[in-house]
């Protein structure tokens, strides 16, 4: 049996679960963009499957931009499972931070959108966040332990923190 492998937290309240519920789901779905840092995020030792990460998100929104940016070395599995989960491959030959930032503000400045996602642990990615935000604009930052920028969590709205390899998961591994 697998249990949840994500937990949601919305920043300015520490409620019961059964009320952030409740808060989360209130009025029409919202519009996510995500951008899903791949070097960072999608690490063997992790364990982070996509589908777990759509499904945290699915909790706030509907994702409408789903894109994962990948060095040059992501092995071609790794881009055909990116492909497989609906998201669309960004392949960069130098910095994935820049273009991540370029995707990112893209998103920011699209009125179509409501929330911006960004999957990462990476505290540089922190002025994407505030920009967001002055622009009106939710947040949610994804990542996982170890090294999750604690600046980044507290700037998000919302948090999701994913749960990686343990032995208590076992059955995560397929």
């Amino acid at each position: 049996m697998r249990g949840s492998l994500f937990r949601i937290l919305k920043r300015e309240e520490r409620k019961s679960k059964e009320k952030e519920e409740k808060e989360i789901h209130k009025g029409p779905p919202k519009t996510i963009g995500l951008i899903i840092d791949g070097p960072n995020i999608l690490r063997k030792e992790f364990g982070i499957k996509l589908e777990n990460i759509k499904e945290a998100l699915e909790k706030i929104g509907n994702i409408r931009v789903a894109k994962v940016v990948l060095n040059q070395y992501a092995p071609q599995g790794l881009i055909e499972a990116v492909v497989n989960q609906g998201f669309e491959p960004i392949i960069v030959a130098g910095d994935t931070d820049v273009r991540i930032a370029i995707e990112a503000m893209e998103l920011i400045y699209n009125s179509d959108i409501e929330v911006i996602g960004l999957a990462t642990r990476d505290a540089d990615f922190l002025p994407i966040i505030n920009e967001g935000k002055r622009k009106g604009k939710e947040t949610v930052v994804i990542g996982v332990e170890p090294g999750f920028s604690v600046a980044l969590q507290n700037a998000a709205d919302y948090v999701i923190r994913m749960e990686g390899k343990s032995e208590e998961n076992e059955d995560y591994e397929e």
